[in-house]
């Protein structure tokens, strides 16, 4: 019980963000596209270029990455099936892109520290390279085409930058470490990242009625989030840890922990960006944040 309340008040700081995101919302009047482009196209892929650039890189380290983007873009794919009997229009695509991924990098990060310490961070950053891989192709790819055509969702896909943050940053993990001033820079990048997003989610909602709110959507994410991602990943760290011997306990305790995140803030910033429902995501996200506040600390107490 005393780990469960001590990692609850480490999560609770990020919740107040949320809170914040909304008064900013209804009070301000904050519009909420020109937060989602500023974390889409400028934040997102300096986080992702450091990230790569200052992890310890070998076989292991890369598989973890490939693995989360091949995972993700698996599940997406089969949430798109399930999803289909449910929706006929873009919550279809938005259903399916949020339940392939998870919000690793402003959620799992923080919490991952918490939980494993500073030694944490290079698994956990590379963890969530993966997650930012899915939502930079496979996942923004099936959002983009609930409203737009193959060819116009491939061209928005190729605009996005996290992508060629990713391969930069490759080719700067050969050189030596930037400034200091860089690197103070870069820590102060990541703060606001994470901070913005959490508070996206509150700009989400500020705009959201009851009548926006679809509790079958909410319902169904939040199955693909506690349900079917924890028994996926069960299901790998058996064949991993009784064949194949890739990845350390240490990897593996990350991996659990990022199978059961809450759905990704960056659905509502995509949402919005491309106008695919983003009330349905804000709400969506808003309830597996909630649930994770409880269930990450109960798994805690049996797993890690």
């Amino acid at each position: 019980m005393a780990v469960f309340l001590a990692l609850l008040l480490k999560i609770l700081p990020l919740y107040v963000f949320i809170f914040l995101g909304y008064v900013a919302g209804r009070l301000l009047k904050i519009d909420r596209e020109t937060v989602a482009l500023l974390l889409i196209y400028v934040l997102a892929p300096i986080v992702v270029f450091d990230g790569v650039r200052t992890v310890s890189l070998d076989f292991s380290t890369l598989s973890l990455p490939i693995l989360f983007w091949a995972l993700c873009s698996v599940l997406c794919l089969l949430f798109l099936a399930l999803a289909s009997p449910f929706w006929k229009d873009a919550t279809r695509n938005l259903a399916a892109y949020a339940a392939g991924c998870g919000n690793s990098g402003y959620f799992g990060i923080p919490v991952a520290l918490a939980l494993f310490g500073d030694k944490a961070l290079g698994l956990i950053v590379l963890g969530s390279l993966g997650f930012s891989l899915y939502e930079s192709s496979t996942g923004f790819f099936i959002l983009a085409r609930g409203k737009h055509s193959v060819r116009e969702s491939v061209m928005r896909l190729l605009r996005l930058p996290t992508l060629y943050a990713f391969f930069v940053g490759l080719v700067f993990h050969l050189f030596p470490p930037l400034s200091g001033s860089v690197e103070a820079a870069i820590v102060g990048v990541r703060g606001a990242y994470s901070t913005l997003g959490m508070m996206m989610i509150g700009l989400g909602l500020s705009g959201v009625t009851w009548s926006m709110i679809e509790a079958r959507f909410i319902v169904f994410t939040s199955i693909a989030k506690f349900l079917l991602w924890p028994l996926a990943m069960c299901f790998i760290l058996v064949l991993d840890t009784q064949w194949l011997h890739i990845f350390t306990p240490d990897a593996h305790r990350i991996m659990i922990l990022l199978s059961i995140v809450p759905l990704p803030a960056n659905s509502v910033a995509f949402s919005t960006m491309l106008r695919v429902h983003p009330a349905k995501a804000a709400s969506a996200v808003l309830v597996t944040t909630f649930i994770a506040l409880f269930f990450i600390p109960l798994v805690s107490m049996f797993v890690f």
